[in-house]
């Protein structure tokens, strides 16, 4: 049952439903080759934010960046003001592409509004889908890469409740989502201003400077002077409803194989393996984590094991490892990808967390064995990488550590096409 506040929140939008059309519009005179957003690492939840100017007129909607979600979704229920904003009709366009919605034949009352597109967002950092959800629109406004704002009038999202905010950093509102379907941030940005359908992101390793996510296609130029298009290794991903999937063949740590259960793969033969923005680790079925502890320790006799500390399951004295430009000096991991030449090599600066003063763990965590993807690669892991998503062919680009290139996600040149 919805809030007093909720009722006369969606009421309320429920009177523009006459002029509403929901179809994602440029209004910009110009056409940007692509458009881009900065991103920021919260220290207390591990999150990825970033920033979007939303509403008639307009505020800024700090959002949590969810790699794989379908949607994206915002808190409309304290303080909403918006003069633009448009909820979609049920059975229209709009709704029939999204997924899960409901389109109620009722009276008005509290839960349901009558010929309005119903949805339940999903928090994926808690992992709950709930709540009460209306699918809308609103104008946002995003910086091109030439250093101007430019505005959609139509984006598509899912106006929901405070309470779905549970788990999200203190100043999120809500999901930025940039799965695969067609109504997520990707898609409706490349649509709206026929740009390639491709994005990048680059997410920073500190919660001080900023990374960034791209949309539309390279350059992507980095300080000092680097283009890191150039030197991008290219695997296939996996058609899914809207996580990015790769298949991963074998893991080697220091060239030795790590022994994988094929019972676990039957049928794939590979490891498919889930990027998420809202892990802050890799997460692995138990099977799998064993095999990769046991092996990665064979590997390591050098450094002190000590304590475990949650949620890692190895961790070592930091006294006993050096340090290289890549990070701590540990056995490097690859993820072997669709053949034996083409991998994707983590060094110590990604496999390793820093605990305490003392102590460095291997950053990967158990996920039981009713984990639903055998194997997700987190954050951490995928920090100070660079990586294309190409929604058209299919395939997703990657850089590898970028600390080899003498740069990081943080040194993006926002003004170097100004």
């Amino acid at each position: 049952m919805a809030s007093s506040s909720s009722f006369h929140f969606i009421l309320f939008c429920s009177l523009f439903i006459a002029a509403s059309t929901l179809s994602s519009v440029a209004t910009t005179s110009f056409r940007p080759k692509g458009l881009l957003l900065p991103v920021t690492k919260d220290a207390s939840t591990q999150q990825y934010l970033t920033r979007i100017n939303q509403r008639t007129p307009q505020v800024p909607l700090t959002l949590t960046v969810d790699l794989g979600g379908h949607l994206s979704w915002a808190d409309c229920e304290k303080g909403f003001v918006s003069s633009t904003y448009r909820p979609a009709r049920c059975n229209s366009a709009q709704c029939k592409v999204a997924w899960d919605t409901v389109c109620p034949n009722c009276p008005v009352k509290p839960d349901c509004i009558n010929n309005t597109c119903g949805i339940a967002p999903t928090n994926t950092v808690n992992g709950l889908a709930g709540g009460s959800g209306q699918l809308g629109a609103d104008v946002v406004s995003i910086q091109s890469n030439d250093g101007r704002a430019v505005s959609l009038s139509n984006f598509l999202f899912i106006c929901t409740s405070t309470s779905v905010l549970q788990g999200l950093a203190s100043s999120s509102k809500g999901m930025a989502c940039l799965g695969m379907n067609k109504v997520t941030l990707p898609y409706q940005l490349a649509t709206a201003f026929r740009f390639p359908r491709k994005f990048a992101i680059c997410l920073s390793s500190s919660t001080i400077s900023k990374g960034v996510i791209l949309f539309g296609d390279g350059p992507y130029m980095f300080l000092p002077n680097v283009d890191v298009s150039n030197s991008l290794i290219y695997t296939p991903l996996i058609p899914t409803s809207a996580p990015y999937v790769i298949g991963v063949k074998s893991i080697l740590i220091n060239q030795k194989v790590v022994p994988i259960d094929p019972g676990l793969i039957s049928g794939y033969n590979e490891i498919q393996t889930q990027i998420s923005t809202v892990d802050p680790y890799t997460l692995m079925h138990t099977s799998i984590y064993n095999a990769f502890i046991e092996v990665f320790i064979k590997e390591f006799p050098s450094a002190t094991r000590v304590a475990s500390v949650a949620p890692f399951g190895a961790c070592f004295s930091s006294k006993s490892i050096s340090s290289t430009r890549a990070g701590p000096a540990v056995p490097h991991i690859d993820l072997v990808l669709q053949n034996k030449n083409v991998y994707w090599r983590i060094f110590g600066a990604n496999s390793m967390v820093r605990v305490s003063n003392e102590v460095l763990c291997l950053g990967f965590v158990d996920a039981g064995t009713e984990t639903g993807s055998l194997m997700v690669l987190g954050g951490h892991q995928i920090e100070d990488n660079f990586l294309q998503f190409d929604l058209k062919a299919n395939r997703l680009g990657f850089s590898s550590s970028l600390l080899f290139r003498q740069t990081t996600c943080a040194n993006f040149n926002f003004t170097s096409h100004l």
